[in-house]
């Protein structure tokens, strides 16, 4: 059953990512974490781990200062979920870590984390691999351009997530596979 505390963290997560949009796109940020959540729950999240989902970029896109907030609000479960599945908050200055450093690093933690981060980070991964494979059947390859990575070193990072739910037995990891075949084979169209 999902209580009140869904929509405090839904409350949440609206203020963290006001006014940002996903990547080269108009879509209100907000509907991401939404969206993860929504998988989450279809693959059986309980109600702490559907509160980590919307609120699992607050930490990397709203700042630290968010800690005490989930903390609090939410208890140490959702805020041990959401560290789990942030690969990077920004220093004093807005800057996060080398991408590639970050990846590997989060792609490390994966490989040994926990079942609720797994089931988090796995929505999330889901959700973001068919937003990238609707865009990339709607403008194609140019979609890699909003990438720090550029093409190859998003495919490598998708498909090593892949492989990594995939060997720990997330639940989501057959559609995420499926996903990433499609956007490695959309992705080779055209270039």
């Amino acid at each position: 059953m999902l209580t009140e505390r869904i929509s405090e963290a839904l409350a949440l997560a609206v203020q963290a990512h006001e006014k940002q949009v996903r990547k080269g796109t108009s879509i209100p940020y907000v509907a991401h974490p939404m969206g993860v959540a929504s998988i989450a729950l279809e693959f059986g999240a309980d109600e702490d781990q559907a509160i980590a989902a919307l609120l699992h970029d607050v930490l990397e896109d709203g700042g630290p200062q968010y800690r005490s907030a989930i903390k609090k609000g939410f208890g140490e479960r959702v805020l041990a979920i959401v560290e789990g599945c942030t690969d990077g908050v920004p220093d004093a200055s807005g800057e996060k870590g080398e991408w590639g450093e970050r990846k590997r690093a989060y792609l490390d933690h994966l490989a040994q984390a926990s079942d609720d981060v797994l089931l988090v980070s796995g929505s999330d991964k889901l959700h973001n691999a068919r937003a990238i494979v609707s865009d990339l059947l709607k403008i194609g390859p140019d979609v890699f351009k909003r990438f720090t990575a550029g093409r190859e070193g998003t495919l490598w990072y998708y498909r090593s997530l892949a492989e990594i739910f995939e060997r720990r037995r997330a639940p989501m990891a057959a559609m995420l596979a499926a996903e990433v075949r499609q956007m490695e084979q959309l992705a080779s169209i055209n270039v």
